[in-house]
């Protein structure tokens, strides 16, 4: 369900302020989240550009060790500033932008195995899929205005809705409990408010109480601390079925910190899929060649700059040597040695196929990346001949099947079409954690015979089978070598960790020798999950780079660095 936070009473003599405020233009919210609020689409799209390195360091080698978007973004960004950065990817770029088409199908269609709906909140993110010229539409999640209808089926009693008012009364109970919920121990219309504004010192404010207040809290427990949520029943139904995107209790571990800030930036509002797939983008900013850059021919793109069209292939040791330099060993047993690296790959890859130096991070930053907490997930597609699921039902009018939330095996149901009379994809199953771990013995094939299985408790007259054109495809991210899992979600009393690594690009007060790697990428970022996040860190670690090689911003358009010692988040006691 989308949260929707009731307006909070105000005195008589407050109404018509209130009122006329209401009417106003709302400027759409953005991902200038509570423990960063740094504007990076303002950063993005200001004429005076991101920065420029001395002329002397034209040409200079970069390393950028890991092809996802985060990588990718950090590449290009570097690219125009006159770098030369130097790609390095053990699988292919995209990394969770993996779009795979269907062995057997229809060759147009698509399944997105990672990242398929993006907030209109993710403003940097939105930066670049303009400028790659990529077309969004409405991603069909439950209860969505562009979804036909929604089916919630939990402990065997299915209820059909087109709109939140078609649900029964105790749906509406439990949206109302977690909107007071919200409004009560988060002040999340006023956050919001501040957000929307970008009222840095009111954003500051709020979070920096809450932080102390609620870093050792689980999101349960603040569920359990309200009045709103007394009833276990509402809980329960909450867990299972959830606001926005669906069921939230796979994240009931996780701490509260990483849920405000989803709901404070609308992250799980008003979701768009790209057209065509999602790594398209990361596909298309390394093809892309930039109107505007440095020292480069024009024509230059970050293939271009790479032997062949051709990144380098996985890392397999890091470490530093003379110089403060960091070097880098790669799976053709290549050795480079490099001024300044990004490292954008998951960061457990430190600690596990990567042989690494001590020295390559301070102590304290291991530890926060040995703390790092990844959530399981798991998805299963099949391309089918058309959306039948479109069909009316002749008894009771309803559509044949619909987006569907279950506490059955499939978790989440999403159907997926691009026209009435045009071959069409359906997402059988997409769940986290312990349910995704369920799956993780069954190959394709078994996953998508358990999954017919329960869909068939719901819709007993429904025949999927008979639709389905293809093989299945599936993905597990905690069982792929390179990921580990498919994004971090800190537990509770893990801000101090994720302080450490979202700050380390600000290396000023680091020894001399634990400078020049920079880390970014979705795990390092404040925003769980979600790819502006590794657009963020990208950014952040582009003015890294350009600090540490002697460039600097354009006075009248600051980097992240640059306001650090005013916006910077909040610290917590190490005692």
């Amino acid at each position: 369900m989308t949260s929707t936070v009731p307006t909070v009473p105000n005195a008589a003599h407050e109404h018509d302020e209130r009122q006329e405020a209401q009417q106003r233009p709302q400027p759409p919210l953005t991902m200038f989240g509570p423990d960063f609020p740094f504007a990076y689409d303002d950063f993005l799209t200001h004429p005076a550009g991101l920065g420029a390195v001395p002329p002397t360091e034209h040409g200079t080698e970069v390393a950028v060790i890991g092809g996802g978007l985060s990588g990718l973004v950090a590449a290009y960004e570097l690219m125009k500033m006159g770098l030369k950065p130097v790609v390095y990817e053990a699988d292919q770029l995209g990394g969770r932008l993996r779009t795979a088409t269907f062995e057997g199908g229809d060759p147009s269609l698509n399944a997105e195995m990672g990242a398929m709906r993006f907030p209109p909140s993710s403003t940097a993110l939105q930066h670049y899929i303009d400028l790659v010229d990529l077309e969004t539409k409405p991603f069909p999640n439950p209860l969505a205005p562009d979804t036909p209808s929604t089916v919630i089926d939990l402990k065997g009693e299915t209820h059909y809705a087109r709109t939140l008012e078609d649900l029964p009364p105790v749906y509406h109970q439990v949206m109302d409990a977690w909107n007071a919920c919200l409004e009560e121990g988060a002040d999340f219309s006023a956050m919001q408010q501040a957000i929307r504004e970008r009222d840095v010192p009111r954003i500051r404010e709020i979070w920096s109480q809450l932080v102390e207040k609620l870093d050792n809290q689980t999101f349960y427990g603040f569920l359990c601390d309200s009045a709103a949520f007394a009833s276990f029943r509402h809980r329960e139904i909450f867990g299972q079925v959830g606001f926005g995107t669906g069921g939230w209790d796979t994240d009931f571990p996780n701490s509260i910190l990483e849920i405000l800030r989803v709901v404070y930036t609308g992250a799980d509002d008003d979701h768009r899929g790209i057209v065509g797939g999602c790594q398209q983008l990361p596909l298309r900013l390394w093809e892309r060649e930039p109107d505007k850059l440095v020292h480069w021919p024009q024509g230059t793109s970050l293939k271009s700059l790479h032997p062949g069209g051709v990144h380098r292939p996985a890392v397999t040791r890091l470490h530093r040597t003379a110089g403060n330099r960091v070097t880098v060993t790669d799976a053709d047993g290549d050795i480079r040695t490099y001024r300044a690296a990004v490292f954008t790959a998951q960061s457990w890859l430190l600690l596990s196929r990567i042989d690494c130096d001590d020295a390559l991070l301070p102590i304290d930053h291991w530890t926060a990346v040995e703390r790092t907490h990844y959530m399981e997930s798991s998805k299963l597609f099949v391309p089918v001949d058309r959306p039948f699921w479109l069909d009316k039902d002749p008894e009771t009018g309803r559509d044949t099947m619909s987006m569907t939330l279950t506490d059955r095996m499939t978790r989440g149901t999403y159907l997926l079409d691009d026209g009435p009379d045009k071959p069409a994809v359906i997402c059988l199953s997409y769940t986290w954690c312990d349910d995704s771990l369920k799956w993780l013995p069954l190959d394709a094939g078994e996953r998508m015979e358990v999954m017919l299985k329960s869909l068939g408790e719901i819709y007993p007259g429904v025949d999927i089978r008979k639709h389905i054109t293809g093989n299945p495809l599936t993905v597990s991210w905690e069982d792929e070598p390179y990921f580990l899992g498919a994004f971090k979600a800190n537990l509770p009393g893990h801000y101090r960790y994720q302080r450490r690594l979202f700050t380390h690009f600000m290396q000023e007060t680091l020894p001399a020798d634990r400078r020049g790697l920079f880390l970014a990428g979705d795990d390092i970022s404040w925003t769980a999950g979600w790819a502006e996040g590794a657009v963020q860190t990208a950014l952040n670690a582009v003015w890294g780079v350009m600090h540490h090689l002697g460039g600097s911003t354009d006075p009248v358009n600051p980097g992240p660095g640059d306001v650090f010692d005013e916006i910077e988040p909040v610290r917590l006691p190490e005692d």
